[in-house]
């Protein structure tokens, strides 16, 4: 009977979160991306180390201990694995990833990209290494290599709100959910970009670049908790937020200032903030029980409006990747 009782539990529960979620017959499952760069199997074939056991730290490393001669040898001969492994100057990865993308994103500096899958791209505004401050936008649901544009809109606001003072990464570096269905309310997905994002950071401190503030939308606010202890960053920044998959700021075992905004239109209100049988993301990060900082949103409009021209979320954005928000 109880095992009867708690199966009821989570049936109900699971239907909550599904009624709550606006689109949800819009969502299809989907398989994250993992593993070594493509091209992998040949570069340690050529007894190169191994992109999946050598760390952004020891990359960078054995990167600096080449000539530039042999530097622009591997690039050419393994443009795919240099254009992915964090830990490369971002220059020469630069140069990799406009070996195997040919024209697509001319002029633009793109720091990953996968074609695997619905294929994953970071890109970047700005000089990483030179620099005085760093972010990095992380998505949610539907954004790809071939549905770039809401992200690089997001990155792209920031960096005109600095005065241009600060690098942006558009990253959309994980398999994110397609809709809001089954892979949006449970955190598979999640955690297979929180180990990706980690290791994003770790590769900025290896080339040098700052510690950065990482702006989490949506879903992006799940991958963000989920890598919350392991992340070098200074701030982590969520909005339109689900839930982090902890219960408040202690949870995240983070150095870095928390901050959550959430506006009074945002749908994602209507999502119940549970988290049970892996359905749900826990607690709401803009409720002050929380222990987040607060990010005024009021004159934000809807789930995607944090980042329009003169609004409050963007000024406060602007001021947190800066270093000028308390």
């Amino acid at each position: 009977m109880r095992r009867y009782t708690r199966t009821l539990v989570a049936a109900a529960l699971a239907v909550t979160v599904v009624a709550g979620t606006a689109g949800w017959a819009s969502g299809s499952a989907q398989r994250a991306v993992t593993g070594p760069p493509v091209g992998a199997e040949a570069w340690t074939a050529a007894g190169l180390p191994d992109p999946e056991r050598t760390s952004p730290s020891e990359v960078a490393a054995f990167f600096h201990g080449l000539s530039p001669a042999r530097q622009q040898e591997l690039l050419r001969a393994h443009p795919s694995v240099v254009g992915n492994l964090d830990g490369v100057p971002p220059t020469l990865r630069y140069e990799a990833n406009a070996l195997t993308l040919g024209g697509q994103y001319a002029g633009q500096q793109v720091l990953a990209s996968d074609p695997r899958g619905r294929g994953q791209i970071a890109l970047v505004s700005g000089d990483l290494t030179t620099a005085e401050h760093v972010a990095v936008v992380v998505p949610g649901s539907d954004i790809d290599a071939g549905n770039i544009r809401p992200l690089t809109d997001m990155a792209d606001a920031l960096r005109r709100a600095t005065d241009s003072r600060t690098a942006v990464i558009a990253w959309a570096g994980y398999t994110t959910p397609v809709g809001v269905g089954v892979d949006a309310a449970t955190g598979d997905l999640a955690e297979a970009g929180a180990e990706r994002l980690a290791r994003l950071t770790d590769g900025l401190a290896a080339v040098g670049a700052p510690a950065p503030s990482l702006f989490c939308h949506s879903y992006g606010s799940v991958v963000c908790g989920l890598a919350a202890h392991d992340l070098k960053a200074k701030d982590l920044v969520v909005f339109g937020s689900p839930g982090m998959r902890a219960a408040n700021v202690g949870e995240l075992r983070t150095s870095a200032r928390v901050w959550a905004a959430k506006d009074p239109s945002d749908w994602i209100d209507r999502v119940p903030n549970v988290s049970f049988a892996g359905l749900g993301h826990g607690a709401d990060p803009a409720e002050p029980a929380f222990g987040a900082r607060r990010v005024p949103a009021d004159d934000a409009q809807g789930h995607n409006g944090y980042f329009a021209t003169g609004t409050q979320s963007l000024r406060t954005f602007a001021a947190i990747a800066q270093g000028d928000a308390r």
